[in-house]
């Protein structure tokens, strides 16, 4: 998510634009998440929802996926400090984990400044960065990425079974 905005930076030749581009550069992904975890906190809270847990309904996490920086400009685990909270999984590269064991600061982050996820977020919107396109281009290279792999597994095992 972040990687688009700093494509669009690039190719922007409107210094207005720049300006109200530089100031989400590297927070767009984080405001997503943010909301999308306020989201998920009222599906999983209410009256309703305490009735189904009652009768032992469990709470769906939240999965963050590949959050390992890939700007080196930004903080090494700048995606796992600022995706913590309760009920959420995060597949955490090897090296991001242990980037995050040696200088990582734990905290509920996910619940912190929603306020200003939210102005990132409509900042995006009125420099016309649809999140539907976003996020459906992210699903789709994270698709092909994994059968890629799977594919690779595939292959690696049916040559060892020979």
């Amino acid at each position: 998510m972040d990687a688009i905005v700093g494509e669009r930076l690039k190719a922007s030749k409107d210094q207005r634009e720049q300006e109200q581009l530089k100031t989400i550069l590297g927070k767009v992904a984080i405001a997503n998440g943010k909301q999308t975890y306020v989201s998920y906190q009222k599906i999983f809270s209410g009256d309703r929802w305490k009735a189904l847990a009652a009768k032992g309904a469990q709470t769906q996490r939240v999965l963050w996926a590949s959050t390992s920086t890939k700007n080196p400009s930004y903080r090494d685990v700048l995606y796992v400090e600022e995706l913590i909270g309760p009920d959420t999984v995060n597949t955490i590269p090897p090296a991001t984990l242990d980037a995050f064991r040696d200088h990582g600061r734990p905290r509920p982050s996910l619940t912190e400044d929603v306020e200003s996820a939210n102005r990132t977020m409509e900042t995006a919107a009125n420099l016309g960065i649809s999140m539907k396109e976003v996020t459906d281009k992210l699903t789709d290279d994270g698709v092909r990425l994994f059968a890629e792999a799977f594919d690779k597994l595939l292959k690696a095992v049916e040559k060892s079974s020979k």
